[in-house]
């Protein structure tokens, strides 16, 4: 069984159990759900919420450099720090804000193996008890922009068909039967999906007894059967960006695929775009 390409990016419920408490290390949970962490979260973690922490709560874009710096002081951080990230929901936003790190070049990220559904299935100890942090002042590097596909180099790579899409939608969505998930408010004017991308939801990655990621080879096999092999460029995309990043992790990162990006502009900004072409129904592979 082939070994991932960066096993050093993930962690065990083990590890974590060993090494939370050492003063280099700084464990962070992020949730879909941003209550859980005041229910209960495992003992010297500090909760990032991904709507006012993650994100630029005036713009639609991801955390400023600024805000960065302030969110990893205020945790405790410095650029020597090894950062673990855990989260409920297969840790989908604990990869996103993986994603968010390294495009402002901390070089030590690791998630957590099955998140937080892994840590409560062993019985683990949570508590609801907040740490004590000693803030530090952290300086984060440029944004490395290569990890992040806008819209002009979207448009450009279907135009010239140069990009392997990845859609990590759930089928419905895909096909253009339902607009959003249920519940979710950021929509668009239009269903379907970029014209050539592969429907790969971002979940198909886990298992789903314990939320730990698949194997290499399997990861391989599933994405080479939708047409996603690495040999031109990868681009990763959802509603708005977050689910994609969960696959973009897999594929830069568990698979070493070298150039991939994650477009969080996603299908709600395509998908509302004047002209923009789209395809509806299932995906066709050559």
């Amino acid at each position: 069984m082939a070994q991932y390409a960066h096993p050093e990016v993930l962690v065990s419920t083990d590890w974590v159990a060993e090494h939370k408490d050492d003063p280099g290390v700084v464990l962070a949970e992020v949730n879909v759900d941003t209550s859980l962490y005041e229910q209960g979260h495992i003992p010297g973690a500090v909760g990032w919420s991904w709507k006012t922490q993650l994100c630029d709560t005036v713009r639609r874009d991801i955390v400023s450099k600024e805000e960065m710096e302030k969110l990893l002081s205020a945790s405790g951080a410095t650029p020597d720090s090894t950062i673990v990230l855990y989260g409920d929901a297969n840790n989908w936003f604990a990869a996103w804000a993986f994603w968010q790190l390294k495009i402002y070049g901390h070089r030590d990220v690791r998630l957590m193996d099955g998140g937080r559904k892994k840590w409560l299935k062993e019985g683990r100890p949570m508590t609801t008890e907040v740490p004590d942090i000693e803030p530090t002042n952290y300086t984060a590097r440029e944004p490395d922009l290569s990890l992040r596909a806008f819209l002009p180099e979207v448009q450009q790579q279907v135009a010239a068909h140069a990009a392997e899409l990845v859609d990590v939608r759930s089928p419905a969505e895909f096909t253009g039967e339902i607009l959003a998930p249920p519940g979710l408010p950021e929509t668009c004017q239009r269903g379907g999906h970029i014209p050539g991308a592969s429907n790969i939801p971002w979940s198909m990655a886990v298992n789903e007894e314990d939320g730990t990621f698949k194997d290499a080879d399997t990861l391989r096999r599933i994405y080479a059967d939708a047409g996603i092999t690495g040999h031109r460029p990868i681009i990763t995309y959802c509603r708005i960006g977050e689910r994609s990043s969960h696959s973009w992790f897999v594929l830069k990162y568990l698979l070493g695929y070298d150039d991939v990006k994650n477009y969080d502009g996603s299908w709600t900004e395509w998908g509302n775009l004047v002209g923009a072409p789209i395809e509806r129904g299932e995906a066709v592979h050559a």
